[in-house]
């Protein structure tokens, strides 16, 4: 009895414990923003954490160059340029300078744009690499400052600038190739910036492609399956309202009302990161906007018996397709 009585004391002790763990971290994430802030972005997680980013060959990626690019003084972004898979045995053993000029060759640019966790290296993302270079585009990304081996401190208005820059150091080299912007998840806010400003100074990209996106990063916040306190009394007030406190607002629904140019989005049913619904809705807003009315504005479900989920949609046969028809002019048409 004395044993049992002593087990049930220990227990009650790591109940009464766990419990006000669970009530002090609301407080906590209230007083200091800065941790809400990290958990959006999760830039801290390096998964795979062992990979050499200066060598993207060990991923298999062997038409890939390594860069770093100086967006602002004190911020050093790493970005990986790969080649279309036409041009791989020509970019064997070939410098930076090189790579440079290939952007000038007749095949179209992705710059793609990540989530948050983890780096360029990204398994699912370098899988994802190499099906757009076997389709014949070039495909640029890097780190967000913050990120990876990029130098600074992460913030939406910075993760917005470093894409800018590197949109910008493409235009200068890609001549009249077209040139994609392509976000994935919380890349899906740094496209929708970046295309804001780019549609407000009037030098938009030729297509918009969003993969998993949300319609703002309270509505995200709100919706993600890892929120236990999604319930608990206050919840805007708790851990909302300090995002927003710390600038970040990804406003991707308020930003397609300024965008102008064609715009695909990619949502798998089974995303358990970004509910499929919240992909639906910014369509419906994108589709019934004024900017887009000149532009196509695509939305491709994927059933959940695919098992896409939040970021396997590069598995899919029919993405070449999509593509393709989306982007409408082929590939071939762009050589010739």
């Amino acid at each position: 009895l004395y044993r049992r009585y002593g087990l049930w004391f220990r227990l009650r002790k790591l109940i009464i414990w766990l419990l006000g763990v669970y009530i002090a971290i609301p407080f906590l994430v209230k007083l200091c923003p800065a941790i809400q802030a990290k958990l959006v972005f999760l830039n801290f997680v390096r998964v795979p954490y062992f990979i050499d980013l200066k060598r993207p060959q060990d991923q298999g990626l062997n038409h890939t160059c390594n860069y770093y690019l100086q967006p602002e003084e004190d911020v050093t972004i790493g970005v990986w340029h790969t080649v279309p898979a036409s041009l791989w045995k020509n970019a064997r053993g070939k410098d930076q300078l090189w790579f440079e000029d290939a952007l000038g060759s007749s095949h179209p640019v992705i710059l793609y744009l990540h989530g948050n966790a983890g780096t360029r290296g990204g398994d699912h993302r370098v899988e994802l690499y190499k099906v757009l270079s076997s389709l014949g585009y070039h495909v640029v990304t890097f780190d967000y400052r913050g990120w990876g081996d990029s130098i600074g401190s992460p913030s939406e208005r910075g993760m917005t600038y470093d894409a800018l820059h590197v949109f910008d150091w493409i235009k200068a080299r890609s001549g009249d190739n077209p040139v994609y912007i392509w976000g994935h998840s919380l890349g899906t806010g740094v496209a929708t910036n970046l295309v804001r400003r780019l549609c407000e100074r009037e030098t938009p990209p030729d297509a918009l492609i969003l993969e998993s996106p949300f319609t703002n990063i309270r509505e995200e916040a709100r919706s993600h399956p890892f929120s236990i306190y999604r319930y608990f009394p206050g919840f805007d007030w708790f851990f909302l309202d300090p995002i927003t406190t710390s600038g970040i607002k990804f406003a991707n629904d308020e930003n397609v009302k300024y965008i102008s140019c064609s715009l695909l989005i990619l949502h798998a049913e089974d995303d358990p990161v970004v509910p499929f619904h919240l992909g639906k809705k910014l369509y419906n807003i994108a589709a019934t906007s004024r900017s887009f009315r000149d532009y196509k504005v695509q939305f491709v479900p994927f059933h959940t018996d695919l098992g896409y989920r939040h970021k396997y949609i590069y598995r899919s046969p029919e993405l070449p397709r999509i593509l393709r028809e989306f982007l409408g002019k082929s590939e071939h048409e762009h050589h010739h």
